[in-house]
């Protein structure tokens, strides 16, 4: 039997109805929130930033406490580049990507906008747990950070008040956010 991708269309009639961009502190919940809202739509693709800054063989530079490193400002924005090509396949190939970063800068936030797929509505959604309940989950995950990103959440509610939907998910389940999610952005 011979197999051939001749005829098959990768894209489809009918783009995906949205994009989210979940953000949030580290301990926020992005990733458990991110996969568990991915799983809620029948086609969808979770793009977790981290990974694609951990394809960066040599030359990686993660973002520092300090923020004072003009080359991993270079690779935030480049991460954030890559999910938005990504997102932009995911959309149009049916499937609604669901990217999880923590973006704390309006001019982050401007620059996902900029490059975000224009074929679907971009929705924003800020899991905005507080900072101790975030430390207090970081520090009960598996993937615990040793760097207290805690004093990011001032920061995040300076420059990018007023935008997107926030949640307060400290006292919620999983579930929970996730059905708050869906009922803010209008996606099912």
């Amino acid at each position: 039997m011979t197999f051939s991708f001749a005829g098959i269309a990768v894209d489809t009639p009918e783009p995906a109805p949205g994009v989210v961009l979940l953000t949030g502190i580290p301990g926020s919940g992005k990733t458990t929130v991110g996969a568990a809202l991915a799983a809620r739509f029948d086609r969808s693709a979770r793009i977790e930033v981290d990974a694609l800054q951990e394809m960066i063989v040599r030359g990686g530079r993660w973002p520092g406490p300090d923020g004072d490193d003009p080359e991993a400002d270079r690779q935030i924005l480049l991460r954030a580049r890559n999910a938005c090509l990504l997102a932009g396949s995911y959309v149009g190939a049916g499937f609604v990507p669901v990217v999880d970063d923590v973006v704390v800068r309006r001019s982050h936030l401007d620059f996902y906008r900029e490059h975000a797929p224009a074929a679907a509505p971009f929705h924003l959604v800020v899991l905005a747990p507080g900072p101790v309940r975030a430390w207090e989950r970081n520090n009960a995950r598996s993937k615990r950070l040793t760097t207290d990103w805690s004093f990011l959440d001032e920061a995040m509610r300076a420059e990018l008040s007023g935008e997107g939907v926030w949640i307060d998910n400290a006292d919620q389940t999983v579930e929970e956010t996730v059905t708050a999610v869906l009922a803010a952005t209008g996606l099912a």
